[in-house]
């Protein structure tokens, strides 16, 4: 039996040194065993909600901070380029490489085009924020839509513009400075072997001690795991 942890860690670590995800093919190699237990395992992990697979195909969509498939949001290092699913993912992707990074996406999935710069740890241009519209409890009830609204914008004013054009409601705001810090915890064991993910309880702690609160962040009722 191929465990939820040592699956998700082959796949994150295929990802950053390839660019992609590996194939079931690939994973069976590695696993040294048939593709049949490599596609159970790959449906476990994601009734786990640590990936996301193609709905006709046991193919990788997502497995968070990365999607493999084009996003607003493209991460590069000098080691490789990547998709990250939104804003804060984008984010986490730099958590786990802990190297220099750039992250070009665009103003409210518009037309300006941006860069945010991570360099030696630290966000170069502070002065961006990032929406989220969606509560956290319902992230998973469509964990695509869930982040391809979490964008970044340049004042409250714009959101608030952003909001009514595209009948989205507005919901929580927070600088991007805040939640690099925020991504560095919440993404800091993704490649960890023994990864797990975050209690309910554990990421109320977490939303908690980065002042993280109202109605976007608020868990109660949540499943047992985030």
């Amino acid at each position: 039996m191929i465990s939820k942890a040592i699956l998700h860690y082959q796949i994150i670590r295929g990802i950053i040194d390839n660019g992609f995800a590996s194939s079931v093919k690939t994973l069976s190699d590695i696993f040294k065993t048939d593709e049949e237990q490599v596609i159970n395992a790959l449906h476990e992990l994601q009734r786990y909600h640590g990936v996301v697979l193609h709905p006709n195909e046991p193919k990788i969509w997502v497995i968070h901070p990365f999607s493999l498939a084009p996003t607003n949001f493209y991460v590069q290092s000098d080691k490789g380029q990547w998709w990250g699913n939104c804003a804060w993912c984008s984010l986490g992707i730099a958590a786990l490489l802990k190297e220099n990074v750039k992250i070009t996406t665009t103003i409210g999935a518009e037309t300006k085009q941006i860069e945010i710069n991570i360099i030696n740890g630290e966000i170069q241009e502070k002065n961006y924020f990032i929406h989220f519209p969606i509560p956290m409890k319902n992230a998973w009830d469509n964990v695509i839509y869930t982040c391809s609204n979490m964008l970044i914008f340049e004042n409250v004013e714009q959101i608030e513009s952003w909001a009514l054009r595209h009948y989205i409601p507005q919901g929580d705001i927070q600088p991007v400075e805040k939640i690099w810090t925020f991504s560095k915890k919440w993404y800091r064991e993704h490649l960890n072997p023994a990864w797990s993910k975050w209690t309910v309880e554990e990421a109320k702690q977490i939303f908690m001690e980065f002042e993280l609160d109202g109605k976007i962040w608020n868990l109660d009722g949540s499943k047992e795991r985030f």
